[in-house]
Parts: structure tokens; C-alpha cells; sequence
């Protein structure tokens, strides 16, 4: 299932549960200061490979979308006012693309990309509950396999980046809520090709679109 197939169908997950009859939802819990909440979503990782440039052969660089599960926590240090961590990592495929070789197969890499966010919540107190945020990303690049052919050795360098977000809980039942959440995060790195032989510089840039579901505590 392609990501984006993938994050329609988890937006209607929050959807649907808004729909459950009033007499199966308790008043809402909310969000509290000195609270935290743990959230598991299915995030669909598209990168938008916004600029490139490949040294001796040219060309741009491409990486696969992919689709993994990843878990949050967030700790509320006022009702409005929440710090967040995310924790996943996705796999990737890279291809070079329009190069003095025509299309080269790269490729793959693992990415752990924490993410620190500040959020703002409107309405903490209603069962609809919006926010944004901003923070900083730092991306790890590991397990990364050279496709073989004209690339015999790959390996990436880890990245810092900021972060934008924005997305909704929706206090399903009780101490449960139902997520939708979007992540802009800004990351540049550069990939060394046959020891360094070969570099690409890219701005990958992903969206992060991601469902799921949160308790909390």
C-alpha cells in the first residue's frame, strides 16, 4: 500500500470514532498539566527530494517512500503547552537519476530520525482537541547497503533539521484519544558513494503523515 493510500485510510480512523454513539463516550478527560500521553500511529514517510546535486556523474537523487509504525510521547508541562518525542525509524531506496550513467541503482539506508517538538493545544479541555508544534530533528543514517554495480559502498551522513506539525486528538472514550498527525521536517544530507569516490548532497525534506491512537495518563 502506498503511503499516501495508506494515511487516507488512517485519517478516517479518528473520523470514524467521532461517530460512536453518545451513550458509548464518557465526558472527556482532556489534557492536564503534569500529564503524559502515549500515542502508537502508522505514519506513512514520503520525502520530497526537493534538490540534489551529484558530483562527477550528475544528475538528481531519489528516495522511496515507505510506511512504518511509530510510537510518541508527549508530557503536557501546562494544559496548552506540551513537549513530544517520537521514536520510529523507516527503510529507504535511493536511486540516482539523469546522470552521466543514466538511472543508477544506489541503494538502501535505515533512517532513526528523534524528533523533539513544542506544541501548542487549543482547546485541552474538549474532546476535539487541535494543535501545532515546531522543534528539531536529528537523523541518524544506519544499515545502509551499496546496490552494487557502479556503486560497490554507501553511507550517509547523520543530519539535524527543524521540524513543523501540526494535527488533532480526539477524545475517543475516557483516557483514550484518537490522533492525526502531520510533520514537516527540513533535512539535507550528504551521501558518499565508493568511499567518497562519488558525493550526493540532497534535501530530502519528508512529510510525515501518520493515525493512530493515544492514552492518557
Amino acid at each position: 500500500m502506498r503511503p499516501l493510500h495508506l494515511a487516507a485510510g488512517l485519517l478516517a480512523l479518528p473520523l470514524a470514532l467521532g461517530t460512536l454513539p453518545a451513550a458509548a463516550q464518557t465526558a472527556p478527560v482532556g489534557k492536564q498539566a503534569g500529564t503524559f500521553m502515549v500515542r502508537v500511529r502508522a505514519i506513512g514517510v514520503i520525502p520530497e527530494d526537493n534538490s540534489s546535486a551529484i558530483t562527477a556523474i550528475g544528475g538528481t537523487v531519489d528516495a522511496t517512500s515507505t510506511a512504518m509504525p511509530e510510537v510518541d510521547f508527549s508530557y503536557f508541562l501546562t494544559d496548552h503547552i506540551a513537549f513530544e518525542l517520537i521514536a520510529a525509524t523507516t527503510r529507504h531506496t535511493i536511486t540516482a537519476n539523469n546522470t552521466a550513467l543514466g538511472k543508477v541503482a544506489v541503494g538502501t539506508t535505515w533512517i532513526l530520525p528523534p524528533t523533539l517538538t513544542v506544541q501548542y493545544h487549543f482547546f485541552p479541555h474538549d474532546r476535539f482537541s487541535p494543535y501545532v508544534g515546531a522543534g528539531l530533528n536529528v537523523s541518524f543514517f544506519y544499515g545502509s547497503s551499496a546496490a552494487g554495480g557502479a556503486v560497490t559502498h554507501l553511507s550517509l551522513e547523520n543530519a539535524v533539521g527543524p521540524a513543523l506539525q501540526v494535527g488533532f486528538d480526539y477524545n475517543v472514550s475516557g483516557h483514550w484519544f484518537a490522533n492525526f498527525d502531520v510533520k514537516q521536517i527540513f533535512l539535507t544530507t550528504t551521501a558518499h558513494l565508493n568511499h567518497g569516490a562519488i558525493l550526493a548532497k540532497t534535501a530530502l525534506d519528508p512529510l510525515v503523515i501518520g493515525a493512530g491512537i493515544g492514552y492518557r495518563f
